[in-house]
């Protein structure tokens, strides 16, 4: 069944594999009876969230399940704006990229809104800031 979580055991397991034996993937999928693509998302999850093994001292199963899985955000939440006629007009310089001022935005509002949203949204907000010269427009490296 999709979207099952793994038990703690196998999670435990897992991550024990990976950081004091330095198994592949595949080799931790087949021991632990999932698929590497699953193994990867938990090993991502276990890396954001400061994980690694042997487990901290006094991390039950329970603390361990909330780092890896923390509370979604809810969809109602306003986040913080960005200042559009600041990220137009330093796209105009020579080296500047889009990936660089979403990362200057998110140091500066990490509930900020992720890269793909901000590109997204880039695309359509700068026809409403300058309406001369669109065709000169290009998204960053």
């Amino acid at each position: 069944m999709a979207n099952n979580r793994l038990s703690m055991r196998k999670i435990t397991e897992a991550l024990r594999l990976h950081f004091e034996h330095n198994r592949t993937n595949r080799e931790i999928a087949q021991a632990i009876g999932t698929s590497p693509t699953t193994v990867g998302q938990y090993l991502r999850r276990a890396r954001e969230a400061g994980i690694a093994y042997p487990l901290p001292e006094g991390l039950d199963d329970t603390a361990i399940e909330s780092r890896l899985f923390p509370p979604v955000v809810s969809a109602d939440v306003v986040r913080f704006e960005p200042d559009w006629t600041w990220v137009h007009r330093e796209m105009r310089r020579k080296s500047v990229a889009l990936d660089l001022l979403w990362q200057e935005y998110k140091a500066e509002h990490p509930d900020g809104y992720r890269y793909s949203w901000f590109c997204e949204r880039y695309l359509r907000i700068p026809r409403k800031l300058d309406t001369h010269s669109t065709a000169n427009w290009t998204v960053g490296a």
